[in-house]
């Protein structure tokens, strides 16, 4: 996204309506395709409306540490957040932190306008979609400027309501049970990163932060070394 003034961020989140989510849960193990349509009324145009449709990629959910979401909690925040961090790391056994991302593509966006109001358009997409009968689809109103903040507000709401099922995928899988302190899902993606790195060297800045960010890089530190060492050859 270009550089949003503040002002301008949060008018549009707050001016965004989905009128649909989509029917079924983000992927648990693996990334999730969402089809989205966003209609936003064109500001200086009386009953031009811009239909935009496009793809957003979510990524499969991370488990991330108390110690790796703390990190990031306390930047800007008081003594109260520093209480509730110091709770979390205390109840590490039961806290369930996950971590969502998405990206989008260009190649798979389109936009074209329309000359009807914003709401027969409205009507006519959800229409159109509910015939396909996309459980991955969504719909949402709202600015035409800036347009793709307002998935910022719609990946939200999906998460929110993604969440409790990857969860629950996930604790029946044993991945929030603590192995040596540290979730046992998060050794495994870090045990995936180390090998994708192994083969790919561009990758090992990546995983230097991603151990930084756990708190593990100590107790990682020779593997990783070793991995550098053998990259230099």
């Amino acid at each position: 996204m270009a550089n949003i003034s503040p002002f301008d961020f949060w008018y549009a989140v707050n001016n965004t309506e989905i009128l649909k989510l989509p029917a079924r849960s983000l992927e648990t193990f693996g990334s999730t395709v969402i089809n989205y349509h966003h209609i936003s009324e064109l500001m200086d145009s009386v009953d031009q409306v811009k239909v935009r449709e496009g793809r957003m990629f979510a990524q499969k959910p991370q488990i991330i540490t108390p110690e790796a979401y703390s990190k990031t909690m306390l930047e800007g925040f008081g003594s109260e957040a520093e209480k509730y961090v110091d709770w979390m790391k205390s109840h590490s056994s039961e806290v369930r932190v996950l971590q969502y991302g998405y990206s989008l593509k260009q190649e798979s966006f389109s936009e074209h306008v329309v000359s009807d109001n914003i709401k027969n358009v409205s009507a006519r997409v959800t229409k159109e979609l509910e015939a396909k009968d996309d459980p991955l689809s969504a719909i949402l109103i709202g600015v035409d400027k800036p347009w793709d903040v307002c998935l910022i507000k719609l990946f939200s709401e999906v998460i929110q309501s993604s969440a409790p099922a990857n969860i629950r995928d996930m604790e029946r899988k044993r991945l929030f049970e603590q192995d040596n302190g540290i979730p046992r899902g998060v050794r495994q993606q870090i045990d995936a990163e180390f090998l994708i790195a192994s083969r790919d060297s561009s990758q090992i800045n990546g995983l230097a932060q991603r151990l930084q960010e756990c708190g593990l890089f100590d107790e990682y530190q020779d593997r990783f070394f070793a991995l550098v060492k053998a990259n230099r050859k």
